[in-house]
This record gives C-alpha cells, structure tokens and sequence, in this order.
C-alpha cells in the first residue's frame, strides 16, 4: 500500500474520533427534556398548580417510554444513556411525585408524612439500582423479558399520585385523608422492591395476528379520545387497572416459569 494511501487512511480514522454522530444525541435529549420537565412540576407544585405538575410527570413519563427504544432503533445505546436515563427516572418518578403527594396531603402529618416519603425515595432509589444489575444478566431467559421484577418506576410514580387523580377529576377527594394517602405510598414503595413480577411490554412481540388490529386501533382511539377529554378520570382508571394487572401478571409468569421447568 502506498504511503499516500496509509496518510488518507490515517486522516479518515482520526476524523471518524473527532466526529460524533449527531443521531447518538437525540436520546439523551429526550432524557434531558423528561428531566427538565419534572423539575418543572415540582415547581408548579410548590405553587399549588397541580395539575400542570401531573401533567409535566406525565409527560416525563412518555418521553422515558420512548428515549430508550429511540436509542435501539438509532443504533445510539451507550452506557452513558443507560446512567442519565437511570438518574432521570430517580428524580422524575422517585422524588418528584411523592413531593407533590406530600405538598397535597401530608403537610400537616408533619414528621411521619415525612417519613413515608423517604420510604418512597429510597425503595425507588434501590429498584433502579436492582434494574441496572439485572440489565447486564445475559442469562435470563426470553419468556422473563416480557416482565419486571416490581413495578417500574414510571408506573410507581403514576400509582403514587392516584389520589390526585381521583380528586382533580372530581371522583372523591382524599385530601383529607392523609391515612389512605399514607397507605398508598407505601403499598407503592414495597411493590417496587418487591420480587412481585409485573409486565413490561418490551420482550412482547412486535407484530400482532390481522384481525387484530381493527381492535387495536378503535382501542387506542377510544384511549386517546378518553384522555383529551376526561384527562384525570382515565388516569384513575388506568391506575386501577394496573392494580388490577398484578395479580394477573404474577399468575402469568408462574405458569410460563412451570411449563419452562418441565421442558428442562
């Protein structure tokens, strides 16, 4: 090879070091964005704006469905988004939720409200710490890709601020009531520690049998339409669902975990 040939190689990789492709970006933008919007909400919380704050946590929450599976699809997965997507999820779905839970209800409970919400901090804290490790298992098999191992951290940060939901949709208001309130954030807390298998959408498969997508999309209609037009009534009911879902789930992952150990 010639040494005019080697010198353009030689240019060429070290351009390729200096360059960084800007598609890598957009996920961790998203992230940043989710971030920038639940600090937003705790903001709006301090102001009594409720519900613009559960607004910003929801769409923190759509913005963390979509940074990571917009990273796989752009080929721009990094350890480095992995660790701002983790430290994002911390403060949108572990600190800032259950500061608005406390700044509606558990004020006056002074230090044992206090108390429930670092409960709620700290069992986040320790969920997305497990999440990491088990992210590296390359052992697991593929029927356990289709659950977690608790509730996730978005979904607990939707759970924790159920309450808020029934009472800015004008269902019942447990303002005062900050023993249910209580219960509830820490019901959420222990789920996300616990081992109680729950659905995470993401080892399903991505297609879907044909006479099933008419339903799908009236599905996903009535969703949409529901949500602009009885915004905090849906969110109750989705909440109450998910409750609903986990014993589903759990008796789903024991009998694929069965009908695995016989196989073997």
């Amino acid at each position: 090879m010639s040494e005019s040939k080697l010198h353009q190689q030689k240019n060429s990789s070290e351009r390729r070091r200096r360059e960084f492709p800007l598609r890598r970006m957009v996920p961790n933008i998203l992230t940043l964005l989710a971030l920038c919007l639940g600090l937003t909400s705790l903001r709006l919380g301090l102001n009594e704006r409720f519900d613009l704050a559960m607004l910003c946590i929801i769409g923190a929450a759509f913005l963390d469905a979509f940074d990571g599976r917009l990273a796989r699809l752009l080929r721009a997965s990094s350890p480095f988004g992995a660790q701002l997507d983790s430290l994002s999820d911390f403060v949108n779905f572990g600190i800032v939720p259950v500061l608005l839970v406390y700044l509606y209800a558990l004020q006056a409970t002074g230090r044992l409200g206090w108390a429930v919400i670092l409960l709620f901090s700290v069992c986040c804290a320790l969920r997305l710490a497990r999440f990491n490790v088990d992210i590296d298992d390359g052992d697991r098999p593929a029927w356990k890709m289709k659950f977690f191992t608790g509730v996730p951290s978005p979904s607990a940060g939707a759970l924790v601020m159920l309450p808020m939901f029934l009472d800015v949709g004008g269902i019942i208001s447990l303002r005062e009531q900050p023993i249910i309130v209580s219960a509830n954030v820490i019901l959420v807390a222990l789920l996300m520690v616990s081992n109680l298998p729950t659905y995470s959408g993401k080892g399903f498969s991505p297609t879907i049998r044909r006479d099933l997508v008419l339903p799908l999309m009236l599905g996903i209609g009535v969703l949409a339409v529901m949500s602009f037009t009885f915004p905090w009534v849906t969110l109750s009911v989705l909440c109450l669902v998910y409750y609903a879902l986990l014993p589903v789930g759990w008796h789903h992952y024991r009998r694929l975990a069965g009908a695995t150990s016989l196989t073997d």
